[in-house]
């Protein structure tokens, strides 16, 4: 038998069993597209050394010419920390960049940081497609060197540590030489032989047959094809059967999953980085494909670009014909959601103003038909899962509308699709959901989404620290009458047969603006569907409550000046 054992450069060793003395030499040179084999003298078998010797000078007459294999030569640096390295794009003129120079590398102090490198051999000829840094990784861990040991990749892809590090790249794919032993076959009895043949082709069979039933149970529909995204061209170069890397190539742009920020009913939501901006990956399990095809349908829509809409990037399906996940890319807004801020915070008038106002203007946005926009007509929209979870936060505290896998698109002329009534989060859910008693119409639609938002305004409100009274630590609607998990009972015996709603302190009503904003949040989340609000006039009312207390505050700094310049203060007596 024989083993191969690498040794230098793009050298094996061939070793011969039992004794494992070194027969000969083998060389790739992946330059020529060639393989060289060299016997060793005798007094070379027995010596790495001497081996190692014979390779300096046998390569030396078949080493490439070093532009080949990088751009430029550079000194290496120490290794023990990757600050800089190589850079390269061939693509530097689509993507407005450099050409090729040397790339400091940036990263959190507890992330490692290395050097990549990304080529193709078209018929034997090295063309770098992009070289630069790489974020932590702990498939690049600890090498020194960038090598590439997939075997015949499309796309060759290596990575390293040290500065300058990916200067010199190399292609060596794992193989392993052997030859059969020549160990005796134990005979089998005929009883064996016999129940071998027998059930091999039966439990086959019943493999084939389940799997089979399996694919059909999973696969009924046919997946949509490959999506192209709205703002960047993604397309899938890793075609390996096996699992995606960690740090998958989305069109040549290292896209890379850092942490999950949240979880929810339809798969988690990744913070990750693509170039040098953080973006949101939301992962869908197949079993969830109809929500994620339809919440890219909403963001494919004409007019959906908005500044109270969040940021839609690209869509794309990850993974094998089996085990296919399904990614969803947007904006990375790192305040996170409108619950998760208010757990943590509490808001003054002004932001609070600032926060409804946008969110109002967002789902006024989201509810209006707009024909005879640039990229096409934009119809009416109804959310169907209104909550202040699927509120985002811009770091000036703007809101953005997130999370279209229940929405409804109302066409005219067409159906809007799924229409079944009780969707969405219970505790958000309308009196008229609750009861299964919805008129099929848009404005229906429109009107369930306004009640929501009643509830998110009275989150608002209970951590707003304008009245006089205490601020209560943050709550979920109905959560003080039912708790943190209602059934669907609960909620139909609170909102529909008690049409109770979370309670309105008596503290707010002392503040102008916020006794306003509650008589506000009633007529959102009215028993009868037909006299809440619109959008729209919630926006309207939040601008006009805002500018009315900050005249009254003015007012009453005017008086109060007024009244203490007209106060006659005794004369100071002398301490002489």
């Amino acid at each position: 038998m024989a083993r191969m054992r690498y040794i230098q450069d793009f050298c094996f060793i061939a070793l011969t069993e039992p004794n494992c003395s070194i027969c000969c030499l083998i060389c790739f040179l992946p330059w020529q597209g060639a393989v060289k084999v060299r016997p060793l003298q005798h007094k070379e078998r027995n010596s790495s050394q001497a081996a190692s010797r014979r390779v300096t000078s046998w390569l030396a007459r078949f080493s490439p010419p070093t532009s080949r294999l990088c751009p430029k030569k550079r000194a290496i640096l120490g290794r023990s920390e990757t600050q800089e390295c190589i850079y390269y794009n061939a693509n530097w003129e689509k993507d407005k960049t450099n050409r090729s120079g040397i790339e400091p590398c940036y990263g959190d102090k507890d992330k490692r940081r290395h050097c990549f490198a990304t080529w193709k051999n078209i018929s034997g000829s090295i063309e770098i497609v992009k070289q630069g840094c790489w974020l932590d990784d702990i498939n690049c861990y600890d090498r020194n060197d960038c090598i590439e040991k997939k075997d015949s990749p499309e796309v060759f892809f290596c990575c390293c540590e040290g500065n300058m590090c990916n200067e010199r790249f190399f292609y060596f794919p794992e193989m392993e030489v052997t030859q059969p032993t020549s160990n005796p076959v134990t005979p089998k009895p005929p009883l064996f032989n016999t129940l071998l043949y027998s059930l091999v082709p039966i439990m086959g069979i019943a493999v084939i047959v389940l799997f089979s039933f399996w694919m059909y149970r999973h696969h009924k529909l046919a997946y949509p094809p490959v999506l192209v995204p709205t703002q960047h061209a993604f397309h899938i170069m890793i075609e390996d059967p096996g699992p995606p890397p960690p740090s998958p190539l989305m069109g040549l742009k290292p896209l890379q999953l850092l942490e999950i920020k949240a979880r929810g009913r339809f798969g988690c939501v990744w913070k990750a980085q693509l170039l040098n901006e953080y973006v949101a990956v939301k992962i869908f399990p197949i079993q969830d494909k109809q929500s994620w095809q339809n919440e890219y349908e909403i963001y494919s829509l004409p007019g959906m670009k908005h500044d109270n809409i969040l940021q839609f990037i690209g869509a794309e399906k990850r993974g094998t014909s089996i085990d296919v996940d399904l990614w969803l890319i947007t904006a990375f807004h790192e305040k996170g959601s409108l619950t998760d801020f208010l757990k943590a915070n509490v808001v003054s008038w002004n932001e609070l103003c600032h926060i409804a106002q946008t969110m109002a203007r967002g789902l006024a946005y989201l509810h209006e038909d707009i024909p005879g926009l640039k990229d096409g007509h934009k119809p009416a929209i109804s959310h169907r899962d209104i909550k202040s979870k699927n509120v985002l936060l811009k770091n000036n505290l703007t809101a953005c509308i997130a999370d279209f896998g229940l929405a409804l698109k109302f066409e005219a002329g067409k159906s809007a699709g799924d229409t079944h009534g009780q969707v969405g989060t219970r505790r958000y859910m309308a009196p008229e959901v609750l009861e299964g008693a919805i008129n099929f119409q848009r404005d229906a639609f429109l009107r369930i989404d306004m009640y929501a938002m009643g509830l998110v305004l009275w989150e608002l409100a209970s951590r707003c620290t304008a009245s006089d009274g205490p601020v209560d630590e943050y709550m979920l609607p109905f959560e003080e009458e039912i708790g943190q998990h209602p059934s669907l009972e609960d909620m139909q015996e609170v909102v529909v047969h008690k049409k109770k709603r979370p309670v309105l302190r008596e503290c707010w009503q002392k503040h102008s603006g916020m006794a306003m904003l509650c008589e506000t949040i009633e007529e959102c989340w009215d028993h009868d569907a037909e006299a809440r609000l619109s959008a729209g006039c919630v926006e309207e009312r939040i601008i006009q409550m805002q500018k009315l207390t900050n005249i009254i505050t003015t007012e009453d700094i005017v008086t109060v000046v007024t009244m203490v310049t007209n106060v006659d203060f005794p004369p100071k007596e002398s301490s002489l």
